[in-house]
């Protein structure tokens, strides 16, 4: 799968403490094998984001990703929850 990454998600992902980042790294290394993998809690989102989808780092941070069709995927954005307001 070919992952990649808006600006938004570049600026925020550099943004977050290193503990965070590997773990990041380590859970797009599981989306990369199953993006529907139980320990991701992948899930659709509604409303004005009803064309994405998201996916757990651990119990507070998501990432929050497109489908582009072609084994491509676009990661549009990482953080708290509140990134799907």
């Amino acid at each position: 799968m070919h992952i990649e990454s808006s600006p938004r998600f570049d600026k925020h992902y550099r943004k977050l403490p290193k503990r965070l980042k590997e773990l990041a790294k380590e859970k797009e290394a599981i989306f990369r094998i199953n993006p529907f993998h139980p320990s991701l809690e992948t899930h659709k989102l509604h409303g004005k984001d009803k064309n994405a989808w998201g996916f757990s780092v651990d119990r507070k941070y998501r990432i929050k990703f497109s489908f582009l069709g072609n084994n491509r995927v676009l990661f549009l954005d990482i953080g708290l929850h509140d990134i799907y307001r």
